[in-house]
């Protein structure tokens, strides 16, 4: 359904502004009002990286008169497959600041506010109170539960999105819309999966054009509602499919017992996210506990000569990146399924890694939890391999 727009329109446009801006005022719907209203919008961009590029790109070159940006995180040189608001020379750099700069030459007229700061339950109320509308960009569930726990809470439409390999999604979060009955991010999932069960895009990859896709999707939504004009995806979630081309709207309902926005609500103030999310299951934290080697003393047992069976978990495509010398490709989901235990070795000591130690760590429990005892687990994994014992090795 039509809503009204979000903020109200400045005083007046520049000569050079409606210069600028020409081919948006030219557009009935948008109009010199759409585009004051442009003009006088606070948005938030929560993440300077795949999908947070394309957003702040676009949202500044649209008029939106101040963007906030959220990112501690600095720039690397894995980023820019897809990460295109940072460049070459950026690597090393803050990519809030990155972004700041990227921003201030595509537009000069927009106002850049850095928050260089990690966004948790302490800054999270207060950096979004600063702002009309929330634009997600972030990868781990644990973010997105608070982005949207925050955003209801103070009545604040959260734009979401979420990339994966070929596959996209994007929806507009806004349970106190005017005259709306629009569900929040926990009616539509209303628990986090399984800890290790949904690969990050570090684990798993994303084509990086996907980013474009979707971050334009956000986009266009955060123009509807800050201008008012159109249908956004309130109610409503686009899933795109990059390998069929296919985009496909699903209606998505508001959920009556939601603990956040249902009737009886039980979610009333931010919780612990990382808990609510558990970064690490409780079996793989208990399993490491004491099963945990580092890359150094991995190297040192190779150097002795030790008989241990040295088991990579990850994925053949990352296998085929980057691998440890010695070591036997048995992907994560063999193990969990029970169909690799049969080869495993009774009578020698099975070391595992993957990419950063949380999936060997998943997979130890897993091994305890069958009997093998005599199995540990590679702290940092290959990155840290890679970084401790040959600098030379590639990283992902």
């Amino acid at each position: 359904m039509p809503l009204p727009p979000l903020v109200e329109p400045a005083d007046a446009l520049t000569r050079d502004e409606v210069m600028r801006y020409s081919r948006h005022l030219i557009i009935p719907d948008v109009a010199m009002d759409g585009q004051k209203r442009l003009k006088n919008a606070r948005v938030l961009a929560v993440g300077a990286g795949g999908l947070g590029s394309p957003t702040l790109m676009y949202l500044a070159a649209a008029g939106v008169g101040t963007l906030g940006i959220v990112d501690f995180d600095v720039v690397d040189e894995s980023n820019l497959q897809r990460q295109v608001i940072h460049g070459q020379s950026d690597v090393g750099r803050p990519k809030a600041e990155s972004a700041r700069d990227s921003v201030r030459e595509i537009n000069p007229l927009v106002e850049v506010v850095l928050h260089q700061e990690r966004l948790d339950s302490t800054n999270v109320m207060e950096i979004f109170a600063q702002y009309d509308l929330i634009v997600d960009g972030t990868d781990n569930f644990a973010t997105r539960y608070m982005v949207n726990d925050a955003a209801f809470l103070l009545g604040k439409p959260y734009v979401w999105g979420s990339i994966y390999r070929f596959d996209g999604q994007a929806s507009v979060f806004w349970p106190t819309a005017p005259g709306a009955d629009a569900p929040c991010y926990r009616c539509l999932y209303p628990e986090p999966p399984p800890p290790g069960m949904v690969p990050s895009c570090a684990e798993g990859g994303v084509l990086g054009v996907l980013c474009a896709s979707i971050g334009s999707i956000q986009t266009t939504e955060a123009i509807k509602l800050l201008t008012g004009i159109g249908e956004p995806l309130v109610g409503s979630l686009v899933v795109y499919d990059a390998l069929e081309m296919e985009y496909r709207k699903i209606r998505v309902r508001k959920d009556p017992e939601c603990p956040l926005c249902g009737k009886n609500p039980t979610i009333t103030d931010l919780i612990d996210y990382d808990a609510f999310c558990g970064v690490v299951s409780q079996e793989a934290q208990e399993a490491a506990a004491g099963s945990t080697i580092l890359a150094t003393e991995l190297k040192a047992k190779m150097d002795r000569g030790d008989d241990f069976l040295l088991v990579d978990v990850r994925e053949p495509a990352e296998y085929e990146i980057v691998a440890i010398p010695g070591a036997v490709l048995i992907p994560k989901g063999e193990i969990l399924s029970g169909a690799a235990l049969a080869s495993l070795p009774q009578d020698k000591e099975i070391v595992l890694h993957c990419k950063s130690g949380v999936r060997s760590a998943e997979a130890l429990a897993a091994l305890k939890a069958a009997g093998l005892s005599n199995s540990v687990h590679v702290q940092g994994g290959v990155l840290a391999w890679a970084a401790q014992v040959d600098p030379s090795l590639p990283t992902y």
